[in-house]
Order: structure tokens, then sequence, then C-alpha cells
């Protein structure tokens, strides 16, 4: 919209104009989010940081302090373990997940503590033993 109001044109028919001849154009076709439903947060309180957050939740991430996050990695790979096919992954997962809780319990970072200790490999391949000899029988 690069032309200025002409004089003694009233502002809502030039701007009626600017949109009907955009219209003419096609500048309104294949615009993104044409035709999906307006999203359902529109009612809840305006917050500034509403773009980073849906971006943040868009790529997957999240801004936990390192000692909750690590915690909650040390939950899903204990699931994971859970579920894994065979007791090499089971030990590989446990293992990778007791070394970084090592490190943390080593250098504390900043924020609420991890309160985990590093998971008994053993108990947790026992564990799936069991978990696993139940789904069969």
């Amino acid at each position: 919209m690069t032309e200025r109001k002409p004089p003694g044109v009233p502002f809502e028919s030039w701007v009626d104009k600017q949109i009907h001849d955009a219209q003419a154009r096609g500048e309104f076709d294949r615009l993104p989010g044409a035709g999906q439903p307006l999203p359902t947060d529109l009612e809840a309180p305006y917050d500034e940081l509403w773009w980073v957050r849906r971006k943040m939740a868009r790529e997957g991430l999240s801004v936990l302090p390192p000692g909750l996050a690590l915690r909650k990695e040390a939950e899903d790979a204990l699931t994971a373990a859970y579920a894994a096919p065979s007791e090499r992954i089971v030990r590989k997962i446990i293992t990778d997940v007791n070394a970084k809780i090592r490190d943390m319990l080593l250098k504390p970072p900043p924020g609420p503590p991890l309160g985990r200790r590093p998971y008994d490999v053993e108990e947790v391949v026992r564990q799936w033993r069991e978990r696993r000899a139940a789904a069969d029988g």
C-alpha cells in the first residue's frame, strides 16, 4: 500500500477501495492459515512472550532448570529402558543417563537440586526381565 490517500476522499472509502483492489489482484489468496479455525488461546490473558512460547512448543523445547531437566530425562530414560527390546539396549540407556546424573552430582548447577541418584543397572535389568516375562506370559 504505497499510494497515499487522495485529499477529499473519506478514509473509510479509500481503505475499502484498497482492500477491494487487493482482493481483485488475489493478494488474499493462499494466506497461511486460510480456512483453518482461529487458535483457541484467544481468551487467555495477554502474554507479551506468546510467540516465544508458541515457537518453543512447536520446536519441542523447554526452559527447565538443568536439575529439573535431567530429572525428567532420567524418568524418560527409565521408561524407555523398560520398553527396550533387548537387555543390551536397557544397559546402554541406563548407563548413559547414569553418566549424566553422576556428572551433575559432581558439579551441581544453579537451581533446584537434582534429587536423584544413579540407577542400579542390574536392578533395572532385573525389573525389565520381570516386566517382559509378565507381558509375554
